[in-house]
C-alpha cells in the first residue's frame, strides 16, 4: 500500500544519482508514515550504521532520566540534604527537593504526547534532553534553595519528554517485530541506573573534592553525548502536519484548556498524597482541599476532551477507549507501584535492619537489578521470535505477586540465601513486563497515534509509583509508631520514627536495639503487603490485553475517522 504521506512525481521519479544520505532519509521518511494498516514488512529502514549510533543516543538519555526517575534520586537526595540543606539553611524547603522533579513529569507527559504528534520529533527530542541538562545545571549551580527546586522541576520536565520521544523516535529505525528486542535495553538500562544511582550519589556526597553538586554535573557530559549523536545521526522527515497546519491550528490541537485543567488536578493530587500523613494530617483542611480541586479539576478535564473530538482532544477518545490502552495505563500504574514501593523500602530495610549504608544497600539490591535486566532481554527477544506480548504481561504479574509474598517473610535474621532469592523471582517478574504495555501502544495505536499512547503508559507508570509510594510510606510509618510504642514511650517512638534508617542504632540504647529492631521489620514488613496487593491486582489489566502479534499487527483507527474526529472538524 502506499505510505500516508502525500507523494509528488518529482519523489516518485527514479533519481540514481542520489546520494546516500538521501536515501537514508527516504528510507527514514517512508517508515516513519507508514499507514496504519499497511504491513511493516514492506517499510524500508535505515541501516545498521545509522540505527546502532542513534539508539545508542536513545539508551543514554533514557539512563539519565531513569537514574532521576527510580527510588534511587530519592537515595541521592536524601543522602545529599544534609549538605544541601547546611549550603542553603533551608531545611524546611526538604520535602520540594524530591516532589518538585515528580510533579514537573508527571503533569506535563502528556503534553509531550501532542508535542510529538505536531512537531519535528528530533527537535522536541533535543529539546527535553537540553531541559532536562539546563535543570540539572541550574541544581548544580544553585547558590539557593529556590534556584534548586526550579532547577529540579525543570529536569522533571525534560524528562517527560525524553520518556515519550524514546520510543517514538524508535518507529521509524526499527520494524515492530524487531522492536521488543531494542526496547528491551530500555527496561535494562532502567535497571543499570538503579543501581547505579546509589553509588554515583554516595561516592559525590561523602567525596570532599567534588561535593553533591556533582550530582548532577555529571548528567552534563552524558546528556551532551546523546545530543551529539542525535544530531549527527538522526535525519527525520517533516511530519505532514508541519506543512498542512498552520501555526495557528497546531497551538489549538496541543488543547491550551485541557492543559490548564489537567495540569493543576495531577499537581493538587500528588501534592495531597504527598503532604498526606506527614506534613499534615489526612483529614485536615489543606488535604481535603487539595484532593477535591484535583477531583473537579479532572472530571473537568474529562468533560473537555469528549467536547473537544479526537483532533483537538490531549486524548483523543478512539486512543483511551482502545482496549489495549486502557489495560496499557492500568498495568503500567501497578507496575510503576510495585517497583517504587519495592526497591524503596527494600533500602529501608537493608540500612535499618542491617545496619549498611545507602551504598552498601545498592549493592545488596543487585540481585534484584541483575534478574530485572536478564528477564527484560528475554522477554524481548521472546516477544520478538513469537509475537506475542500478553503471555509476559500475565508472567510478570504472576511472578511479582509471589516474590512480593516471599518478602513479607523477611525477618531481622534473615540470610543471604533468603534476600538474594526474594529479589531474584522480583527482579524477574518486573523485567518480564515493564516495557509490555508501551509495546502493546505500538502494536495496537495507528502510527500517528503512538507518540500520545506511548505518553499514557509513561503517565500511568509514574502516577501510580507516585501515588503508591506514598500510600506504602503512610502505612509504614503508621506501623511503626504502633509497633515502636509496644517496647519504648510515645515520645521515643516518635523521635526515633523520625530518625533515618541509617541512625536507629545510635538513637536507641544497646538493651532496647533488638526490640526496636523487631519492631522494625514488622512495619516494614507489613508495607510490603502494598506492592503485594498492587502485583495481584495487576493480573486483571494483564487478562485485559488483546491478543495481538507484533509480526501481523494490524491497527484500527486512523486519524481523522470517526465520529469524534467529525466534531473535532467542525472546529476548524
Amino acid at each position: 500500500m502506499k505510505s500516508s504521506r502525500p507523494s509528488t512525481a518529482v519523489e516518485d521519479r527514479a533519481t540514481p544519482s542520489k546520494s546516500i544520505d538521501d536515501h537514508e532519509h527516504d528510507s527514514l521518511n517512508q517508515a516513519a508514515h507508514k499507514g496504519p494498516s499497511e504491513k511493516e514488512d514492506h517499510a524500508e529502514y535505515p541501516p545498521m550504521r545509522i540505527v546502532v549510533p542513534v539508539m545508542a543516543a536513545l539508551y543514554l538519555a533514557m539512563f539519565l532520566v531513569s537514574l532521576r526517575l527510580t527510588d534511587k534520586d530519592r537515595i541521592i537526595i536524601s543522602t545529599a540534604i544534609p549538605k544541601i540543606t547546611d549550603d542553603f539553611h533551608s531545611i524546611n524547603d526538604i520535602g520540594w527537593y524530591g516532589s518538585a522533579y515528580v510533579l514537573a513529569s508527571c503533569s506535563t507527559q502528556l503534553i509531550f504526547g501532542r508535542l510529538y504528534s505536531f512537531f519535528n520529533n528530533k527537535t522536541v527530542f533535543v529539546a527535553s534532553i537540553v531541559l532536562f541538562e539546563a535543570g540539572s545545571a541550574l541544581c548544580g549551580a544553585a547558590r539557593s534553595s529556590i534556584a534548586f527546586i526550579l532547577g529540579r522541576a525543570l529536569a522533571g520536565v525534560g524528562s517527560a519528554g525524553v520518556f515519550a520521544g524514546a520510543i517514538v523516535i524508535m518507529i521509524p529505525l526499527v520494524p515492530l517485530q524487531k522492536r521488543p528486542m531494542y526496547q528491551s535495553m530500555l527496561g535494562a538500562i532502567f535497571g543499570v541506573s538503579s543501581a547505579v544511582g546509589p553509588l554515583v550519589g554516595g561516592a559525590f556526597t561523602t567525596n570532599s573534592h567534588l561535593t553533591w553538586r556533582w550530582c548532577f554535573y555529571i548528567n552534563l557530559p552524558i546528556g551532551g553525548a546523546s545530543i551529539a549523536l542525535i544530531l549527527l545521526f538522526l535525519h527525520l522527515p517533516q511530519l505532514p502536519q508541519s506543512h498542512s497546519l498552520s501555526a495557528c491550528e497546531k497551538a489549538k490541537r496541543m488543547d491550551p484548556l485541557g492543559t490548564l485543567l489537567f495540569t493543576p488536578s495531577i499537581v493538587s493530587l500528588l501534592l495531597a498524597i504527598e503532604w498526606g500523613g506527614s506534613t499534615y494530617a489526612w483529614s485536615s483542611s489543606r488535604i481535603v482541599a487539595l484532593l477535591v480541586l484535583a477531583g473537579v479539576l479532572f472530571a473537568a478535564w474529562v468533560a473537555v476532551q469528549a467536547w473537544l473530538g479526537s483532533d483537538y482532544a490531549t486524548v483523543p477518545s478512539r486512543i483511551f477507549y482502545q482496549r489495549s490502552i486502557m489495560a496499557g495505563v492500568a498495568y503500567s500504574m501497578c507496575i510503576g507501584g510495585v517497583l517504587l514501593s519495592f526497591s524503596y523500602y527494600l533500602a529501608v530495610w537493608f540500612q535499618a535492619i542491617q545496619g549498611v549504608d545507602a551504598l552498601q544497600s545498592g549493592i545488596r539490591s543487585l540481585p534484584f537489578v541483575l534478574a530485572l535486566v536478564v528477564a527484560s532481554i528475554l522477554a524481548g527477544g521472546l516477544t520478538s521470535r513469537f509475537g506475542y506480548y500478553t503471555p509476559f504481561a500475565l508472567a510478570c504479574s504472576c511472578l511479582l505477586a509471589i516474590g512480593m509474598g516471599l518478602v513479607t517473610l523477611l525477618r531481622v535474621d534473615s540470610g543471604h540465601s533468603k534476600w538474594i532469592g526474594f529479589q531474584v523471582v522480583c527482579g524477574l517478574g518486573m523485567g518480564l513486563g515493564m516495557q509490555m504495555s508501551s509495546l502493546a501502544a505500538q502494536t495496537v495505536l495507528a502510527a500517528d497515534d503512538v507518540p500520545v499512547g506511548a505518553s499514557l503508559m509513561f503517565f500511568g507508570q509514574g502516577l501510580g509509583g507516585a501515588v503508591f509510594l506514598c500510600i506504602t510510606q503512610s502505612i509504614f510509618l503508621q506501623e511503626l509508631l504502633k509497633n515502636l510504642a509496644n517496647v519504648m514511650p510515645d515520645s521515643a517512638a516518635k523521635l526515633l520514627a523520625n530518625t533515618g534508617a541509617t541512625n536507629i542504632r545510635n538513637a536507641v540504647s544497646a538493651e532496647l536495639l533488638p526490640a526496636a529492631l523487631l519492631e522494625y521489620n514488622k512495619a516494614l514488613t507489613t508495607a510490603f503487603y502494598v506492592p503485594l496487593a498492587i502485583a495481584s491486582v495487576s493480573i486483571v489489566p494483564a487478562l485485559c490485553f488483546e491478543w495481538k502479534s507484533v509480526k501481523t499487527a494490524r491497527t484500527h483507527a486512523s486519524k481523522h475517522k470517526g465520529a469524534d474526529s467529525e466534531r473535532g472538524g467542525d472546529k476548524e
